[in-house]
Parts: structure tokens; C-alpha cells; sequence
């Protein structure tokens, strides 16, 4: 037991192995990349159209999502937050969407798992540049 709890431990306390966000109190997806004026124009159009992304904020394909789109790009799109202890939660509506896993996107009322290039959310919402 103590040889696994060591590793375990060191793991866990190591700055240079975790970059989880959670683990520093931080309930909330932090986008840091630049977005382009396509990317934004693109997530206004999701948002007008009503696509929504059911995200957490501790999940890294999430935050990979994200980055995708840009930290500007990323507030204008429409994403529920589905962990409970996340910022502005809407837990009961990820369960009563039936949501399996993240990210998730909503498109004309069918759910899409995984993470999407913009190029696929393009064509899947008819979106033109």
C-alpha cells in the first residue's frame, strides 16, 4: 500500500505533473489563446443559431475546445457549465439533456460528443465565412 500511496503522493504535489485547473480553486475554463475575426464570427453565429457546448471546467478536451475558438471567440459562445462545483452550474440541465460526456455540443437539437474543428462546426451549422 505504501509503495502505490508514494507515487501517488508525489505525483499529485508535483507543479510540473498537474495543470489541472480545479486543483487551484479555479471553477472555471481559463482561454488564454488569441482568437481570429473568423473564429469570432463564427461563435456569434453558433450563439445566434442556438448551438450551445456542455463543457466542465476541469476537462481538459474542454479547455482544448476552447483554445480552438480563442479567449474572445469563447465568450460569446453559449456553454453550460455541467460540474457541480463550477461557476454558474446548470448541472440538472446536463442531466436532463442526458449528457454523456465533454465536450458536448448541441447542434439543431442533436448532441455531438468530442471535440469539433471550427472547420466541422462550420459545416455542421451551415455557417459561411
Amino acid at each position: 500500500m505504501k509503495r502505490l500511496l508514494i507515487p501517488l503522493l508525489v505525483l499529485l504535489t508535483s507543479p510540473s505533473f498537474v495543470h489541472s485547473s480545479h486543483l487551484n480553486n479555479q471553477r472555471e475554463l481559463i482561454v488564454t489563446s488569441e482568437s481570429t475575426r473568423e473564429s469570432i464570427e463564427l461563435a456569434k453565429y453558433l450563439k445566434d443559431n442556438g448551438v450551445v457546448k456542455y463543457s466542465a471546467y476541469w476537462c481538459p478536451n474542454c479547455l482544448n475546445q476552447s483554445e480552438l475558438f480563442g479567449r474572445q471567440a469563447y465568450s460569446e459562445l453559449n456553454v453550460v457549465e455541467c460540474a457541480r462545483d463550477g461557476i454558474n452550474s446548470q448541472t440538472q440541465l446536463c442531466i436532463d439533456k442526458k449528457i454523456k460526456g465533454f465536450p458536448t455540443w448541441e447542434i439543431n437539437g442533436k448532441l455531438i460528443l468530442g471535440i469539433l474543428s471550427l472547420n466541422e462546426l462550420s459545416k455542421l451549422t451551415g455557417f459561411k465565412n
